[in-house]
């Protein structure tokens, strides 16, 4: 009797561990709202809404990734990007960005409608040659995870002005000030931000991927 009731016990145990490492993160809402400030409050608005044709969109922008290659707005065009700033030799949260990274690529790595594009904030050091052998380092797919690099200006108004990724609010900063955070950035087909995210956090990461199938759907 007792082995009985020790076997069953057992047998329920290893059920809900299983389905515990099974279970997968689902989008918190059935819709993601959208973004256009650094206080990043939700505009819950449709996607067919005339508002969105005046509403805040990443700018031009033309940086150089690690095969070479000139990386535009138009390398997005039709398709959802996840976006952030890091340096090759950052010893902190880098690496640990770096790893959330890869997850991403993982399981986006066959999905075409999808992909990464990583800021390089010290591209004075940070070269084509440097970013490349960081890629092959990092086991990066080129064909889905972009490393650029291009001009301090143009990379620091792009974190500041139109992905927002610091969390300082009302701090004024120059290109002087260092830009590092941990913040991951979705961006729709559209331009627009949908959802900011730690890179940090693997929970926060789950939610991501769980976002950016969601946003598939529209």
């Amino acid at each position: 009797m007792k082995n009985s009731l020790y076997l069953l016990v057992s047998l329920l145990l290893l059920i809900g561990c299983k389905n515990t490492t099974e279970e997968k993160v689902v989008s918190r809402v059935d819709t993601l709202p959208f973004y256009e400030d650094p206080t990043f409050t939700p505009k819950w608005i449709s996607k067919d809404s005339d508002s969105l044709k005046n509403f805040h969109a990443i700018a031009n922008f033309s940086l150089t990734d690690q095969e070479g290659s000139t990386i535009t707005n138009a390398t997005f065009a039709n398709k959802i990007y996840i976006t952030n700033f890091f340096f090759t030799t950052c010893p902190g949260i880098c690496p640990k960005m770096a790893t959330s990274m890869t997850t991403l690529q993982k399981e986006f790595l066959n999905n075409d409608g999808v992909e990464l594009l990583s800021h390089t904030v010290t591209p004075e050091t940070d070269s084509v040659s440097v970013l490349k052998s960081y890629a092959t380092d990092n086991g990066v797919v080129s064909s889905k995870w972009h490393l650029v690099t291009g001009t301090r200006k143009e990379i620091y108004a792009l974190g500041r002005k139109s992905y927002f990724v610091e969390e300082d609010l009302g701090k004024k900063k120059s290109d002087d000030d260092f830009l590092h955070t941990e913040n991951f950035v979705l961006i729709d087909k559209n331009r627009h931000i949908r959802g900011i995210y730690n890179g940090l956090n693997p929970t926060s990461m789950q939610e991501l991927i769980a976002d950016v199938k969601l946003l598939q759907k529209e």
